[in-house]
């Protein structure tokens, strides 16, 4: 009982915190703590020489499911919830959103020059550049982290609207699960490039520096849902879209080409119920 009353205080004294902070500020702090999980699992670098692929796998698998869920669980259901009463059908809005969403980091993926995990580099995807496999493979899981940023933004300017299904604890909460998944994401960046030859404080500070695009997306999304409340909707269905996109484009399929596809989908079946247990739990 005092182990829970403890975090319970913990909590409630971190919402009372976020309530006194403009939705910006919250957004900005949400993903500098997302942020920070991707640099404490780049800081893994050294400790370890390497990490084995089933390791990884799993952990790729767990981050995968916890974005499948967030994108639902925080984003389109409140955004039907949103939408419902409207002159419009309930579901409109969060399916447009979703596919612009979907469409527009597909644009991203055919542009930005990146590389999967594990692939050679002759098939580095987006526009054809001369750049480094290390460089490559860091603007891989950068792409991961702009939607990510942009939901957890979206969330926290939500709040501000005064919408009964968008609350301070759902947007805290997907902060939470975003950044809990963002640590095997930055083990994912920082090891390969250690692999590859890079020194274990490059392969660091490249690590965590791929996650800094979280807060940018997230004062961005902060500030237009503030500036425009009737696209809150929609915005909310672009960052899910965007979200499954890199899921199902990247993440799963990686996960499971290096015959751990039993792990890597107890790993997303793990991470699916983990969001899905904060962002119900939070209201």
């Amino acid at each position: 009982m005092e182990v829970i009353d403890y975090f319970s205080g913990s909590s409630k004294k971190m919402i009372d915190f976020f309530q006194n902070l403009e939705p910006v500020t919250q957004a900005l702090l949400g993903t500098v703590f997302t942020w920070g999980m991707t640099a404490l699992g780049a800081s893994a670098v050294f400790m370890s020489k390497d990490i084995s692929k089933r390791a990884l796998d799993g952990m790729l698998g767990f981050a995968g499911g916890v974005m499948i869920s967030a994108s639902f669980f925080s984003l389109l259901a409140p955004a039907i919830e949103m939408s419902e009463g409207k002159d419009i059908p309930a579901w409109f809005p969060a399916v447009v959103g979703f596919l612009v969403g979907g469409i527009f980091l597909g644009g991203i993926d055919k542009v930005l020059p990146h590389l999967h995990f594990g692939s050679p580099i002759e098939k580095a995807e987006g526009i054809k550049t001369t750049w480094k496999r290390s460089t490559l493979l860091i603007l891989a899981i950068t792409l991961h982290n702009i939607p990510e940023g942009l939901a957890i933004g979206v969330a926290f300017g939500a709040v501000a609207t005064g919408f009964p299904s968008a609350t301070l604890p759902a947007a805290i909460a997907l902060a939470v699960g975003i950044g809990i998944q963002n640590f095997p994401e930055g083990l994912a960046v920082s090891m390969p490039l250690k692999r590859d030859g890079m020194s274990s404080l490059k392969s660091f500070w490249y690590g965590q520096l791929s996650a800094i695009v979280e807060p940018i997306a997230a004062v961005l999304g902060a500030i237009a849902v503030n500036i425009a409340k009737p696209v809150l909707p929609y915005a909310l269905g672009f960052a899910a879209g965007a979200m499954i996109f890199v899921v199902v484009e990247e993440v799963i399929p990686e996960s499971q080409n290096n015959g751990n596809a039993d792990l890597a989908t107890m790993g997303a079946m793990v991470g699916f119920a983990i969001m899905m247990v904060l962002d119900v739990a939070s209201g």
